[in-house]
């Protein structure tokens, strides 16, 4: 890929944390959206090569600035700085007003902490509908490790990818890329029949033009949902979930995730099993019109919670040995 770089200062709506919003794509087998710690970086399919998009953040959350590189033959083009807007300001959260939601919801039960010590966290998401579509798809009925490892070998793949400073790097496959794919023929990655038949009908869908994600990104949500769950194989989660990561609507709330009804509803709620989807849909009304951004919040005071509480094993060697619980699918 071509050195040539372009360096843009972007002011995000502050407070905005990059290491807490970013923190969600380093749990996973990651290929696509990948971070450091530090720096976020994601391959764009712009261009005839390509171009490298890196982000990393400057100052506190209160005086965050985030400095974005574009790296490529293609990095002044109108098109790679359309895509690396979408990826910033949609799937980083940068432009997600965040003080209104703050203020609502400072002395909140259950997500009060998590505001006061988690401050500019995000939802993170992908910068596509298809692609957020697709990895909700993967993730039915499994555990995330298992769909992203999944999502990884279909973008290895499928997906484009590039060699930039002595890294390859991939980006996530266009639905045409899977044109001469089969249902049969899919199911070598571990895919059902069902998830394979879902995979190729939005395929065709979006590279086709019966489902653009402009028309859909122009409806309110119900409708939105309504439109979605028209295909094969999309119900209500994984349209609410395509809405939540891959539209950034921050009142989506996915009250039929298993992260919601079981491991949300026992470890901050206190109820002894399994929630009725229904009734955290009704309990998630009190945080409108922010209930997407209210379930990220709680995630992350459940994960801290679960840290705290986790007892340490005896050292098997220098270095401290911890344990690792489940995870919420957040």
């Amino acid at each position: 890929m071509p050195k040539q770089r372009v360096v843009l200062t972007v002011v995000p709506e502050r407070p905005y944390s990059l290491a807490l919003t970013a923190e969600r794509y380093a749990r996973f087998p990651e290929i696509v959206d990948r971070f450091d710690g530090a720096v976020y970086r994601r391959f764009l399919p712009v261009g005839r090569r390509g171009v490298l998009l890196s982000v990393a953040q400057g100052g506190p959350p209160g005086r965050a600035v985030l400095e974005v590189t574009l790296s490529g033959a293609a990095a002044g083009s109108p098109a790679a700085h359309r895509a690396a807007r979408r990826v910033v300001e949609g799937a980083l959260g940068a432009a997600q007003p965040v003080r209104g939601f703050y203020r609502a919801f400072a002395a909140d039960a259950v997500i009060g902490e998590a505001i006061r010590d988690f401050r500019g966290l995000r939802v993170a998401g992908v910068p596509s509908l298809w692609e957020a579509l697709v990895t909700a798809i993967l993730a039915q009925q499994v555990n995330l490790p298992f769909a992203y490892d999944i999502r990884r070998e279909l973008t290895e793949t499928f997906g484009r990818r590039a060699r930039c400073d002595g890294e390859t790097f991939h980006a996530f496959p266009e639905p045409g890329s899977f044109a001469a794919e089969t249902p049969a023929r899919l199911r070598r990655f571990r895919l059902s029949d069902a998830k394979a038949k879902a995979i190729l009908g939005l395929a065709e869908a979006f590279a086709g033009g019966a489902l653009v994600e402009g028309e859909v990104a122009a409806l309110d949500d119900e409708a939105a949902i309504e439109r979605l769950t028209a295909f094969r194989g999309v119900g209500r989660w994984t349209a609410e979930i395509g809405l939540l990561r891959g539209l950034a609507r921050p009142d989506i709330f996915p009250a039929g995730d298993l992260g919601v009804v079981k491991y949300l509803a026992q470890g901050l709620l206190g109820r002894r099993g399994k929630a009725k989807e229904d009734a955290m849909r009704r309990f998630a009304e009190r945080w409108i019109p922010w209930r997407g951004l209210a379930l990220v919040y709680g995630y992350a005071e459940l994960n801290r919670r679960r840290t705290e509480s986790r007892p340490r094993r005896a050292p098997r060697s220098p270095r401290r040995v911890r344990g690792s619980g489940p995870q919420p699918r957040d």
